[in-house]
């Protein structure tokens, strides 16, 4: 089967000046921006509210360590599984059905909260769930992408949406301190289940084929010897690929000793003394600089040699990451995660848009999967090593060290993979 309503490139489209804005052109693209953002804020309050409720409840760094542990766990499994299914069930679809997941977990969470009767375990069990949902959805989504853009938009579509991430990123924290400060933690968590709502019905109204392409007479079943065959089939292709594979790389290095978002009301409380409110205005900064990042990276659309630039970026992100842990004053620290989220999100929209361009439609969801799997591993890995290495030597010395060691693998990673030093952009 193939995707005869992919948009097609309008005439003129590459002789015309495309912009952010571009992608905004498409109906299908507009609907997948919304169910996107919504989801996004849905996300941050959700992380925001269980692991700031559960510092308060245990007031121990450890115990947020801890959501890691949970996620790890879950996450490889749902990822593998997610990416199969990306790659063979209508992909609207299937957003649909595990955002409705998400809301009626975080529902069960806000109705728990309101009774005065949630309990650490209940934020465990939720953050497991919502770890499944959260990575199942996400190669089914990133491979949307390409179903309702022409290929010449992917750049511009892919920095759309990691800029729509970051200003959810942004809201979500912003109001979450707002609701925290002048209601309570409990308003938060009604809060999130309801922005779970328009995830749910946005991707169901995009009217392109977002069934992927499939070989004529490949039985689908998901079943799960087929699970593992097509799972394999995708980790062999990544594998094999003479770029991919340092980009994931790239990724676990910059992420494994540094991730700080899950453990952030341990770093703010040692680092900078905050509460909730410099919880939110950190994880605003470092979404503000995330954006600023991906509008930068569409200025290098035509530069061929996209994979040094992620090079470049992790340099960037472990030289700030080493700056943040020698801060002391809020306001410093405000900007030195600001720069964070900027070297980000230059890597992130960059490494996004190589794997759109280097994967065919029927590989996608699982080439996606596999760099989510990297990046969620390497996110979980970061939240247990960045929580008890606060809690054993603190917030200060597990950021230098985080810095260190991650400028210490991306020369690795550099030196080892030719790839990145080789690979071209034939687009261009």
């Amino acid at each position: 089967m193939s995707n005869s309503t992919t948009p097609a490139d309008p005439e003129g489209a590459r002789a015309a000046r495309l912009t952010i804005w571009s992608p905004f052109a498409f109906r299908d693209y507009r609907l997948l921006w919304l169910g996107s953002a919504a989801y996004t804020i849905t996300a941050q309050m959700a992380v925001l509210v269980t692991a700031v409720w559960l510092f308060e409840e245990t007031g121990s760094a450890a115990r947020l360590a801890l959501l890691g542990v949970v996620q790890l766990f879950v996450q490889i499994v749902a990822l593998v599984w997610g990416g199969t299914l990306a790659d063979q069930f209508d992909r609207k679809r299937l957003i649909a059905a595990v955002q409705a997941a998400t809301f009626a977990v975080l529902t069960a969470l806000a109705i728990l909260a309101v009774a005065g009767t949630l309990t650490p375990w209940h934020i465990y069990a939720a953050t497991a769930v919502l770890g499944v949902t959260g990575v199942v959805s996400q190669p089914a989504r990133g491979a949307l992408t390409a179903n309702v853009v022409p290929r010449t938009h992917l750049l511009y579509a892919v920095s759309s949406d990691n800029i729509t991430r970051q200003v959810g990123s942004i809201l979500a924290p912003l109001m979450f301190a707002m609701v925290t400060e002048r209601l309570s933690l409990t308003a938060a968590f009604v809060m999130a289940a309801v922005t779970a709502i328009p995830s749910v019905l946005m991707p169901l109204g995009i009217r392109a084929d977002t069934r992927p392409a499939r070989e004529e007479g490949v039985e689908v079943t998901g079943g799960p010897r087929e699970v593992v065959r097509l799972a394999w089939e995708g980790f062999t292709f990544v594998r094999r690929h003479r770029l991919l594979p340092g980009l994931y790389l790239l990724d676990i290095g910059m992420t494994v000793f540094t991730f700080y978002r899950q453990v952030l009301p341990a770093l703010a409380s040692g680092l900078f003394r905050g509460g909730p409110g410099g919880v939110g205005l950190l994880t605003a900064a470092n979404s503000l600089g995330s954006v600023l990042g991906s509008l930068t990276v569409v200025r290098f659309e035509r530069y061929p040699r996209k994979g040094m630039l992620v090079v470049y970026a992790t340099v960037g992100f472990s030289l700030a990451v080493l700056l943040f842990g020698t801060t002391t004053a809020l306001w410093m620290g405000v900007a030195v995660i600001a720069l964070m989220g900027a070297t980000d999100g230059v890597s992130v929209t960059m490494r996004e848009t190589v794997v759109q361009i280097e994967t065919p439609d029927a590989m996608r969801g699982r080439t996606v999967s596999l760099g989510y799997l990297a990046a969620v591993t390497a996110n979980n890995v970061g939240t247990i090593w960045v929580g008890f290495l606060t809690a054993e030597i603190g917030a200060s010395r597990t950021m230098q060290i985080g810095g260190l060691l991650s400028l210490m693998i991306t020369f690795g990673v550099w030196r080892g993979v030719a790839g990145l030093r080789e690979y071209r952009d034939r687009t261009t």
